[in-house]
């Protein structure tokens, strides 16, 4: 299999992986694709090497991966989880790793499955790090996630504004967010803004050359 080749399978079995997960839990699947455009706005910032915005795209789209091993029950409950059902629930970075690390080339996405629920001031899990023993991706991820989170409909409120978002998002740097994964948003805020907007759910190959040209 030559490079080219090779690289479109990577491609392709990373968004089967999304697919797969998009047909469990319909919400997650688009929400992943979203994060997965717009945390590349921030990563640009810090490298332009496309094999690492690669890893970057594929950790962000597949972050939710491990919720594949959450039984229905819990990951399709309407109202709030028991305990023990959290307890559940937050397996499922840990889950999101063993399934990503088995393919090598995908080494680096596993990462951040694995530490996109920390905190930058360690109140996150699945390991509570905290600083920068987080992963700048991750870092970057945590703000992308939130401002997704709260620019979307969900089935129990309606989206809020970018503003809103943005005030929750600076509010909370230092705290649940690194200050330079901040700076990076507040720096990309109108690009961010329009893609917002427009609801971006698709595969930037421009950005991050996730397939060879055809």
């Amino acid at each position: 299999m030559n490079r080219a080749a090779e690289a479109d399978f990577q491609a392709d079995f990373a968004e089967a992986l999304a697919s797969a997960l998009d047909a469990r839990e319909r919400e997650t699947g688009l929400h992943s694709k979203r994060v997965a455009c717009h945390t590349l706005v921030l990563a640009r910032r810090f490298t332009r090497d496309s094999h690492e915005l690669r890893q970057v795209y594929w950790g962000a789209l597949l972050h939710d991966i491990g919720k594949i091993g959450i039984a229905d029950a819990i990951l399709l409950k309407d109202g709030p989880l028991t305990g023990a059902e959290w307890q559940a629930m937050r397996r499922h970075p840990q889950i999101g790793y063993d399934i990503l690390a088995r393919a090598p080339f995908l080494s680096r996405a596993a990462e951040i499955a694995l530490t996109h629920e920390e905190r930058f001031d360690g109140s996150g899990y699945p390991r509570g790090l905290a600083g920068e023993r987080i992963p700048l991706w991750s870092r970057l991820f945590a703000v992308i996630d939130t401002l997704d989170a709260m620019t979307s409909d969900r089935p129990y409120r309606k989206a809020r504004s970018f503003d809103a978002a943005r005030a929750e998002i600076v509010a909370l740097g230092g705290k649940q967010f690194d200050p330079l994964a901040v700076a990076a948003f507040l720096t990309e805020e109108v690009t961010l803004r329009e893609m917002v907007g427009r609801k971006c759910e698709e595969p930037a190959p421009a950005l991050v050359g996730v397939r060879s040209p055809t």
